[in-house]
């Protein structure tokens, strides 16, 4: 479930890069004028502007991940994700009827939200289930879905955009997600380690602002033990703004000591300063690739040539990163020593590629260079989920992730389109673009001699043995009474 929720956000990443769905401007030359297509040709959209469209489901991203990640402590995780998924299904769905510049990338904005809703839930339990031999491959299979989701967007785009409409390509995207909202409204309860049995309805306390907690040092709410009964009679009758302000601005204070704590793991900050970089480019290669591709080269299915490379590259790179950690002894040590030489290697590929003249030159280098580069998504999930205590897991990835965006791939597409608008040479933009994975590969490095502790052993806050916790049957099978039993 959670694999398939990924590929179709980044399906839709790669559907408005398409220049099947994102086309090109209108021209005049000689007082001739073409007519334009796309996004692109139908608003009359500079480089800039259309770079912003790529970039502006940040906003919403920004806003909701933070609230997800603090809301699961005292909501039904699942249920959580089913309003982010129904806020993305409207979202893509009004990028279909946008009529102009500011309401498509309003709709845009809205997207974030669904991202937002299991990015910082998805890996903890993922890792919280995997069998501990094998937890960084598990991690590899979910990721490996962002790059096949990119991929399969620029082919699916690139045949609905051209053979039918781009707007019906996201009108399609919102009929696929629809069976993930239901599920999210009706599955069983999602558990993460580190946290508190989820034994509260999803109108739980939230509203209940009268009903005495204990609080232990981590900020997690435990309702004090007692009937149903005692609880409903202290349920409060009218609702008081001022008492539920008083709860906002408790669970602020208590998000702000959790990424106070977040920020003073050294690990955890070197790690994302690295994939800050490596995300610029990735998030500018994945928006730009079949524009640069198909100007420099004169690809005529630009679409379906980066879409191609990249669904094989995604794949084959991703899963081999997870399976090589795993075979080396799955350590944060280990997992930098694998980002930094990785990237490395796949910046001296990617960079070479660009400098060939010919097609047939730049496809094989650049395919080796996109293996190399997408071997780290695995492990770099994996030292921000093992560099920080259990509890703040959701908030490591969910922070993680906004990061990675805000830093990386949102400034990075306006920022290459913009630099583009100045040079107009594609080979120059597209070389001064790859240079910057060789900054993502000196922080990675610099983390091999960064002392670092697995956190992922330390117990649990309901007393849970790890390795029990790590070993449990995936809970969307299971009834409550042999999870019980366990």
């Amino acid at each position: 479930m959670f694999c398939i929720i990924n590929m179709l956000n980044y399906v839709d990443r790669g559907t408005i890069a398409s220049n099947g769905v994102n086309g090109s401007r209108k021209t005049c030359s000689g007082g001739t004028c073409t007519s334009g297509s796309g996004i692109q040709g139908d608003f009359n959209l500079n480089n800039f502007e259309d770079g912003v469209l790529s970039s502006a489901f940040m906003v919403g991203l920004l806003v909701a991940s933070p609230i997800f990640a603090s809301l699961a402590k005292i909501h039904n995780p699942f249920r959580l994700i089913g309003v982010g998924l129904l806020v993305w299904t409207i979202a893509t769905a009004g990028c279909g009827c946008s009529f102009d510049f500011w309401s498509i990338t309003i709709c845009r904005m809205l997207v974030g939200v669904g991202e937002a809703s299991f990015i910082s839930l998805a890996a903890p339990f993922i890792d919280d289930n995997a069998p501990a031999a094998q937890k960084t491959a598990w991690l590899a299979m979910f990721y490996m879905c962002i790059p096949t989701g990119i991929a399969l967007g620029y082919v699916y785009g690139g045949l609905v955009g051209n053979n039918l409409h781009w707007r019906a390509a996201f009108w399609g995207e919102s009929i696929l997600m629809v069976p993930f909202v239901i599920l999210g409204f009706v599955i069983k309860p999602l558990e993460l380690k580190g946290f508190a049995q989820t034994t509260r309805k999803e109108y739980g306390p939230m509203l209940n602002l009268e009903v005495q907690d204990e609080t232990n040092n981590n900020g997690i709410k435990h309702v004090m033990p007692g009937g149903t009964e005692d609880l409903a009679k202290k349920l409060p009758q009218k609702f008081s703004f001022s008492s539920f302000g008083k709860r906002v601005m408790t669970e602020i204070g208590h998000f702000g000591k959790d990424m106070k704590e977040l920020l003073q793991e050294k690990v955890y900050v070197i790690n994302v300063l690295g994939y800050i970089s490596y995300n610029f480019v990735i998030g500018a290669y994945s928006y730009w690739g079949p524009k640069a591709g198909q100007d420099i080269y004169n690809m005529a299915s630009a679409d379906l040539m980066f879409g191609g490379i990249t669904i094989v590259c995604g794949i084959f790179g991703t899963l081999a990163g997870g399976f090589i950690l795993d075979k080396i002894d799955s350590t944060i040590s280990n997992a930098f020593k694998l980002l930094s030489g990785a990237t490395f290697l796949g910046a001296i590929f990617c960079f070479g590629a660009f400098c060939f003249k010919s097609l047939y030159g730049f496809i094989p280098f650049f395919s080796v260079g996109e293996l190399l580069v997408f071997a780290t998504q695995a492990p770099v999930n994996f030292v921000c989920l093992h560099c920080v205590k259990p509890s703040l897991r959701p908030l490591s990835m969910a922070m993680s992730t906004v990061s990675i965006h805000i830093f990386g791939d949102v400034p990075s597409s306006p920022l290459v389109g913009l630099l583009q608008d100045k040079i107009n040479n594609w080979r120059v933009t597209a070389l001064t673009l790859t240079s910057i994975l060789f900054i993502a590969a000196v922080f990675w490095f610099v983390g091999i001699f960064v002392h670092s502790v697995d956190r992922f052993n330390e117990q649990s806050e309901h007393g849970l043995p790890d390795a029990d916790r790590s070993n449990l049957r995936p809970l969307l099978d299971e009834n409550d009474e042999t999870r019980a039993s366990e």
